[in-house]
């Protein structure tokens, strides 16, 4: 897992906000019926807010993909006193912001460890949840327009970004996060890798599992989107104007092939959240900018189909980084 836990600079001037109570005032997007709706491509429903955005499903079966990945992280930290960020903000923040929350799991459950904290979630498309804790707000709202939150946050998280924006927006992203943190404030990343691996030999070079890092890899590209942040997010983030940066990296397995009784549950886990998201995360990208042309839905299937056998081989140790 890469976590990027970043201090700005000291110096950074912030003018004077008013209370939290106005914060409430907040002018993001008001939740129409046409943003619940979405786009149908291909059986799948995607979010309308922003044209650019669109690269993965906003529909049931994507957010349990989500829910499936918040518990993976959760487990890989689970000798950890707190699973859900490694950042140092002490006991008593004030505010947390989330970006691109999918189905609202992180924010919630930061929410319930800190609740004299606000805590908000922002993404393209209205989370899937019926309750929250009083101090965790969902909004939606697309992160690259103008902020209208008031207050400084302790903290804003990002995780799973892969492909949700173009470099500049990746730039534009993280000068935002720099200007609206409060001095001394931190910026924590989780992002995972396409390529999947293999220590012992297990993974041939010519499985298809090994061509999906590769094949995902081009069709963003052609796509113009941002892919394989965690080969790049270092360097935009200090870029950005942060310092003091670390980087903590995980070997996630795929399947419970592991001996390590924490490993073996993680990767169980995260065994789902491969079979369960394969469709979500390429059926966009394949069809609509597949190499060397589109794919059709049934190509895609296919592909989904070869992949799931391939995990299910309880010979193959894979594992991807992250």
């Amino acid at each position: 897992m890469d976590d990027e836990r970043i201090l700005p600079d000291s110096n950074l001037y912030y003018p004077q906000y008013d209370d939290i109570t106005n914060d409430w005032e907040s002018e993001t997007t008001s939740v129409g019926a046409s943003i619940y709706q979405g786009l149908i491509d291909n059986g799948r429903r995607y979010q309308t807010l922003r044209e650019s955005g669109i690269h993965v499903p906003a529909d049931e079966q994507m957010f349990e993909v989500y829910r499936i990945v918040h518990l993976v992280c959760l487990i890989a930290d689970s000798h950890r006193e707190n699973p859900l960020f490694r950042a140092p903000i002490g006991k008593n923040p004030e505010h947390i912001l989330d970006i691109g929350t999918g189905c609202g799991s992180w924010p919630i459950d930061v929410a319930d460890k800190f609740p004299e904290a606000t805590v908000r979630g922002v993404d393209l498309f209205p989370p899937p949840v019926n309750w929250t804790p009083p101090n965790c707000i969902l909004e939606v709202d697309d992160i690259l327009k103008s902020w209208t939150w008031r207050q400084p946050f302790d903290l804003i998280h990002l995780r799973v970004m892969d492909c949700a924006f173009t470099a500049e927006e990746t730039k534009q992203v993280y000068k935002q996060c720099y200007d609206n943190l409060k001095p001394g404030g931190w910026i924590e990343q989780v992002e995972m890798s396409a390529f999947l691996e293999s220590d012992d030999g297990t993974l041939p070079e010519d499985s298809i599992i090994r061509s999906w890092g590769p094949r995902m890899t081009m069709s963003a590209e052609r796509s113009g989107r941002r892919f394989g942040i965690m080969r790049t997010m270092r360097a935009s983030i200090e870029e950005a104007g942060f310092v003091d940066v670390h980087v903590k990296n995980y070997k996630l397995p795929v399947g419970p092939w592991p001996k390590d009784k924490q490993l073996k549950e993680t990767g169980a886990v995260n065994y789902y959240q491969w079979v369960d998201g394969m469709e979500g995360y390429c059926l966009w990208l394949l069809t609509k900018f597949g190499v060397p042309e589109p794919w059709s839905k049934e190509e895609v299937m296919v592909l989904v189909a070869k992949m799931r056998k391939a995990f299910a081989n309880p010979r193959v140790h894979c594992y991807h980084k992250q």
